[in-house]
């Protein structure tokens, strides 16, 4: 099943026939808020508010693990994220659609970032943490609907929830990154711990800080200004996708537990092997 987890103004899924909303509670906490079950085109989907409802959670207030749990339990196999994203290259420019393929993490340790440890030990390659089946579909819809996108990026995600300073955005620049953000580290872990298929559509606001002319730096306000103009874009988007098969997951991420889990059943408590096998679905 489908999840798609709405980033900045993207709080409710216009069209969504909604059939269910489901428990908050998860061993982790709570998620930012309901996991929203309804039907959107061809496909029966999962829903969640990254920021809660109003965006009342800054990015490093997210609880991104109870979110994926949350989206998991209900049956999720695939997570389809919105996100806005700052450019690091000229070429891709505000108003257009960005895909990353890898990511670069330049939080700074103050988020909970991995299911395991408490005597739970896994290490799950993130080598390839982005689900190249879903980018392709993502891919072809664009290219369908005549949007400009592109694919293939290195997104960096930096902690907020201050913006970053031009010696920051130069840095990264320098590190090889195509855009910066703030909410897809550890969600993009996350999901590969839970076996879960990822996929981010990023949805260009600005060019960071890095250029020279001061009238290019991001603001708030430019932020809202395009995303706003890019959002009804991004929704038309996803109604083409959930129109379309959904694609198949890689089988290496839906084992991706298999050989990476250390500890043996035996040694966890009930509780851990409750979670764990929700992760393991």
């Amino acid at each position: 099943m489908l999840a798609i987890i709405g980033g900045t103004g993207i709080y409710a899924l216009p069209g969504l026939h909604i059939e269910a909303e489901l428990d908050e509670t998860t061993p982790f906490g709570a998620p930012s808020g309901r996991v929203v079950r309804g039907r959107l085109g061809a496909h029966t989907l999962l829903f969640m508010a990254r920021h809660g409802s109003g965006h009342r959670l800054l990015p490093h207030e997210v609880n991104y693990r109870a979110n994926l749990y949350a989206l998991k339990r209900a049956g999720a196999t695939m997570v389809l994220g919105f996100s806005a994203v700052g450019s690091l290259a000229m070429h891709i420019e505000p108003g257009h659609f960005a895909l990353p393929g890898q990511y670069f993490d330049w939080t700074k340790g103050g988020r909970e970032r991995t299911y395991f440890g408490s005597g739970v030990a896994a290490h799950v390659s993130t080598a390839e943490p982005v689900s190249a089946a879903m980018v392709h579909w993502v891919a072809a819809g664009a290219a369908h609907l005549g949007l400009s996108l592109h694919r293939d990026l290195t997104y960096a995600c930096v902690e907020g929830p201050r913006l970053g300073t031009r010696a920051e955005s130069h840095f990264l620049r320098g590190a090889g990154c195509h855009l910066v953000g703030m909410t897809n580290v550890p969600e993009a872990f996350l999901a590969r711990e839970a076996q879960l298929g990822y996929a981010t559509i990023g949805l260009v606001t600005d060019y960071d800080c890095w250029l020279d002319d001061p009238a290019h730096h991001v603001t708030v306000a430019a932020i809202f200004e395009r995303y706003g103009r890019t959002l009804e874009q991004a929704l038309a988007l996803l109604v083409h996708l959930v129109n379309q098969p959904l694609p198949e997951v890689e089988a290496s991420t839906r084992s991706a537990l298999q050989g990476a889990l250390m500890s043996r059943p035996e040694d966890l408590s009930d509780a851990q092997r409750a979670w764990l096998e929700v992760l393991q679905r």
